[in-house]
């Protein structure tokens, strides 16, 4: 009877969330959001980070519901398209498709670029099939095992999606986490709720209300990267008249070899998609590493492997829709990409949370079956639309380039009508292509500043119920197991490197 009474939710939900997402302005928004994504998830430099602030500004004006699924659109819209300019060009338009490129570009050498761009898009479909299933079943018990959660719980679930950010984020353990700091600070600066001083305003009235979301995304991400693709090398001029829908049939050999790898990345993607702070570029690099152990003929990957280009692509696609499990049951970002939609709702006045699913179903769910619906058009778009996605990136950068920062500008101004937003949008640019220059990533930034100001509550709630006492963080089982997994996170590189060290300094004697 359970399982009839869990399911017989499960259909009214997906009722409920069918109502919302079909209706005809929800469908164009989300029609519009997958096109943009991919729009500019293929072009080299311009990823899914770049897109959202670039185009959040938008949503400002637009029915909350009708705002997420368009930014959701975008978000796992960006991963379809950044495979094309991966194994057209090998310059990944994403971090997450970077792997594409070690099978995907051989293949275009070899004349079978149309059939690695069509088995792409249909792996991505199947990964993320795959993981939006996997969120109708699991997020809703995520989100009512959630509400046992006190504010110690939801103290070390944050600084453990910080520290796994971090540590994570690609390059040094220690730069990741100074930027996670830094992140925090940024998210302190305005009045203090509790006791309405002002901190860090250094006397300026614009700073009251804090640095605007808007603002740091855009100067730390879409300017940065726009300024250091102009500076880089232009990426080899393709060939499109080679791109057919009769060239993308795939062989019978390529079909056989289509869905075990499909399968096993989507359920890479989807595990490592519900972790916090993760993200979808270490679900495609693990995908390949597990697609190459398991196969009969390891020497085939590097130079031309469908299953090389399969597996990631419906890992990361996966990990894509399950990153959203955390981000709207229990407020914590799957992703960097998530902290800004994230931050992005509490803008509108949406907490994501437990309480999210009784409070607005129909946001929840039409937002679930929004997935469905955008997949779909992903699907049925892409394969046609191949050829003119190919064009795209044709266009010169001198002419690209400074189009979309004008709309950068017009975005950033147009929120508050202040010219204090572009200053910020400038400030942050500048101080985003520097970080760039010593090596210091950018996504921890964005998740401690949205991250911060919440681990801030949550650590003085705890405070003000256990009356000081701070071992109220980790006298619960809860809190004891998520603070034992960020001792480790923090201490096995630490362990790792000073035995590399060692073993260095033994060789060397």
């Amino acid at each position: 009877m359970g399982d009839i009474g869990f399911f017989g939710e499960l259909y009214s939900n997906m009722a409920i969330g069918l109502s919302t997402a079909l209706t005809l302005e929800n469908l164009l928004y989300c029609l519009l959001g997958v096109t943009l994504g991919t729009f500019l998830g293929a072009l080299p430099g311009i990823g899914v980070l770049i897109a959202l602030s670039m185009l959040f500004p938008v949503t400002f004006h637009l029915p909350p519901t009708a705002a997420i699924i368009m930014l959701g659109g975008i978000y796992y819209g960006t991963a379809y398209g950044g495979s094309i300019a991966s194994i057209l060009l090998n310059v990944p338009g994403t971090p997450a498709n970077a792997v594409a490129c070690l099978d995907g570009h051989p293949m275009a050498r070899q004349g079978r670029a149309a059939v690695a761009l069509s088995m792409t898009a249909a792996s991505s479909f199947v990964g993320a099939s795959v993981g939006i299933i996997i969120m109708m079943l699991f997020a809703p018990v995520i989100a009512e095992h959630a509400l046992d959660f006190g504010p110690a719980e939801y103290f070390m679930l944050i600084l453990l999606g910080l520290l796994a950010a971090s540590s994570m984020s690609g390059g040094s353990a220690i730069k990741g986490v100074a930027m996670v700091f830094f992140g925090v600070a940024l998210g302190l600066v305005g009045t203090d709720l509790s006791s309405g001083q002002n901190r860090y305003t250094f006397g300026l009235v614009e700073l009251r209300d804090g640095l605007g979301l808007l603002g740091i995304a855009m100067g730390i991400f879409g300017v940065t990267e726009i300024v250091a693709s102009i500076r880089g090398e232009r990426p080899a001029k393709i060939e499109s008249r080679s791109i057919t829908l009769r060239a993308m049939v795939p062989t019978r050999d390529d079909m056989r070899r289509f869905w075990m790898p499909s399968l096993r990345g989507a359920a890479i993607g989807s595990f490592i998609g519900t972790l916090p702070g993760t993200g979808s570029m270490i679900a495609s690099f693990l995908s390949y590493a597990v697609e190459k152990r398991v196969s009969k003929e390891p020497e085939r990957f590097g130079k031309g492997a469908i299953e090389g280009v399969i597996a990631p692509e419906a890992a990361n696609n996966a990990a894509d829709q399950t990153a959203f499990i955390p981000t709207l049951t229990l407020g914590i970002p799957g992703s960097p990409a998530l902290a800004l939609i994230l931050g992005i709702l509490l803008i509108h006045g949406i907490n994501p949370g437990p309480t999210m699913l009784a409070e607005r179903p129909d946001m929840f769910w039409g937002l679930i079956m929004s997935f469905w619906v955008g997949n779909l058009l992903l699907l049925i778009l892409n394969i046609p639309l191949i050829g003119i996605w190919v064009r795209v990136l044709t266009v010169p950068y001198h002419l690209l380039f400074p189009s979309i920062l004008f709309f950068v500008c017009i975005g950033a101004f147009s929120v508050n009508n202040s010219t204090f937003d572009l200053w910020t949008v400038a400030g942050f640019a500048v101080l985003g292509y520097g970080m760039r220059l010593i090596g210091l990533p950018a996504a921890p930034l964005l998740l401690g500043y949205v991250l911060g100001p919440m681990m801030e509550v949550q650590f003085r709630r705890t405070l003000i119920f256990s009356s000081g006492d701070f071992t109220a963080f980790f006298d619960r089982p809860i809190s004891q197991a998520l603070l034992l997994i960020c001792v480790l996170i923090v201490a096995v590189p630490v362990l790792l490197a000073l035995r590399d060290r060692r073993r260095r300094r033994l060789s060397a004697v």
